[in-house]
């Protein structure tokens, strides 16, 4: 038989190199929809999730088909008795950080809200900066603001991975999950995060909670239990968004080598009449504790003389810490307007770059206790159901900080 030489033998062209690549990647790709097609996911089809996950650019956290998603709904303290006026950044915090560790300990991505609702009553302007005696009661406009302009989602989803609520790649999940099913999403209510990784749910593409009828994440109990808390609560106030980092770190610099003190005054003031007429306080000792004479007492073994001192408050009166500068050199956001007035848009922003200002001070004072650790302006506690009469004079109690 004769036999071809291998000056006969031609070479392969690169047109059929192109071909058998492109069929390696078309049977990959089968053979990966045959794969999820019978996994836990059970996508039975090839468009959506597949293509958009396979085609998706990679820069920040990439998703895969493998991701599973926790939802509460699209607002926070919504529904419930807040609904319309919604509860304050604190109280919003809380709830956000309890279903951030539920989300952590279930190994599902979150669903954050995309915007979150402003307390008109926590959105007054500051005017500790007016050199007048008239109180303003302007306010920055707008009753929501975005998540984003809040918080840093790419850093926080290298904890935990989130996704934003008007994402496509929420879309498309939500998309998928109506064609999976009874295998796609499951709307939970009262059912504890340990019955949640059972394999009825785990499985399971969504797993919606949904706001309770009194708060958004009123599911995450026991807080009071520090081993069973998985976030602290400097987590948060890290994860603010770049452009409040960045105001924070420069105030910072400016300032120098400087002492803080958060004063809570305002909405904590507020009294009421007993059935007897006489006024009553949840923190009968927060006004008195809180005015500068009683402050200077507080904080001058801590704080020595001519240091400067970081203000934030919530007290409306210009003028109120004025006092305080008998012994220090005294700061507020209002005095670096030209880093924060081309960012700032509301209260929740401002607070948030005061908090961080507060927390790299060398010595800080908080206005109530939340940590054994903590210095603090009062002995009030921070929880009080009990409403007793205020008390504006010096008692026997010990005033020194341990």
């Amino acid at each position: 038989m004769a036999t071809m030489s291998k000056a006969q033998r031609t070479k392969p062209s690169p047109g059929s190199h192109r071909l058998v690549l492109l069929l390696i990647v078309f049977a990959f790709l089968l053979l990966l929809s045959s794969v999820i097609s019978t996994g836990k996911l059970g996508l039975p089809y090839q468009q959506t999730l597949i293509d958009y996950f396979v085609t998706s650019p990679r820069g920040k956290r990439h998703h895969t088909l493998s991701d599973k998603y926790l939802y509460w709904g699209n607002r926070i303290d919504c529904p419930g008795k807040n609904c319309e006026t919604c509860a304050g950044l604190g109280h919003q915090e809380s709830s956000l950080r309890c279903a951030l560790e539920e989300a952590l300990f279930l190994n599902r991505t979150f669903v954050m809200p995309s915007g979150m609702c402003i307390n008109p009553i926590h959105n007054k302007k500051g005017i500790l900066d007016r050199s007048d005696d008239k109180a303003t009661e302007d306010g920055w406009v707008g009753s929501s603001c975005a998540m984003d302009s809040l918080y840093d989602i790419d850093l926080i989803s290298e904890k935990i991975p989130v996704i934003l609520d008007d994402s496509k790649t929420w879309h498309l999940v939500l998309s998928t999950s109506m064609k999976l099913g009874g295998r796609g999403i499951a709307h939970v209510y009262g059912v504890s995060r340990h019955r949640l990784t059972e394999s009825h749910y785990s499985n399971l593409l969504i797993i919606n909670r949904t706001a309770s009828p009194l708060a958004w994440f009123v599911e995450c109990k026991d807080r009071g239990n520090r081993s069973a808390v998985m976030l602290p609560y400097s987590f948060l106030p890290n994860m603010a968004a770049p452009s409040l980092r960045s105001a924070a770190e420069k105030i910072k610099t400016k300032l120098g080598d400087y002492d803080a003190i958060h004063v809570r005054r305002g909405d904590k003031l507020k009294t009421r009449k007993d059935r007897f007429g006489v006024e009553r306080i949840q923190f009968p000792h927060l006004d008195r504790d809180t005015r500068p004479e009683f402050i200077l007492r507080r904080i001058e073994k801590r704080i020595p003389p001519g240091r400067t001192l970081f203000i934030g408050s919530n007290e409306r009166m210009p003028g109120f810490f004025s006092p305080l500068a008998v012994r220090y050199k005294l700061a507020y956001s209002s005095n670096f307007s030209e880093i924060l007035d081309p960012i700032i848009k509301n209260n929740y922003q401002l607070f948030m770059v005061e908090r961080l200002v507060m927390m790299g001070a060398k010595t800080f004072f908080k206005t109530f206790k939340e940590y054994e650790t903590d210095l603090t302006l009062t002995d009030d506690p921070k929880k009080n159901k009990n409403w007793e009469i205020p008390v504006y004079t010096l008692d026997e109690r010990a005033e020194s900080v341990s």
